[in-house]
């Protein structure tokens, strides 16, 4: 499932609702995750870019970043937002990417090593959402996993 895009974004959206409603595409799993977005299903009273769907298409592209990158592992983890920030640069005209790079090999290393020692780990991820390969919007977020079987 991880390396196949289409795969991805049926589960997005029959696990996730809110990324079928708003039309999202898996564009690239590796070595970053995009997903992209028409405007239209997307857009505020002003035509443009609705900031919550900016919003949260940074938010599914580096939790898809995470759950793609634990799929492998034995276990079953739980995903969850634990808060994030987001800084809008200009208005969105066109439809639009979220791009989540990979962290540091040493970053993901130490996520990996204590969720799988407590069950539990965090890591901060970024994103950047693009319209017409034009910067319009970063996104930092922490994200938490939880092993379901784990009792801590």
């Amino acid at each position: 499932m991880t390396s196949d895009p289409k795969a991805v974004e049926q589960y997005l959206h029959e696990h996730i609702p809110i990324s079928a409603a708003m039309a999202v595409t898996v564009s690239a799993l590796h070595p970053s995750v995009v997903l992209s977005v028409p405007l239209q299903p997307n857009i505020n009273h002003r035509q443009t870019g609705f900031g919550g769907s900016i919003s949260t298409l940074a938010i599914l592209a580096a939790w898809t970043f995470v759950h793609t990158q634990l799929q492998p592992l034995s276990n079953p983890y739980r995903i969850v937002i634990q808060d994030n920030s987001v800084k809008y640069f200009q208005p969105v005209t066109s439809d639009f990417e979220a791009r989540c790079s990979p962290p540091s090999a040493e970053t993901w290393q130490r996520f990996l090593k204590i969720l799988q020692r407590k069950g539990k780990s965090r890591i901060k991820l970024a994103v950047e959402v693009y319209a017409e390969e034009q910067l319009v919007a970063t996104f930092l977020g922490n994200y938490v996993a939880l092993d379901i079987h784990s009792t801590s």
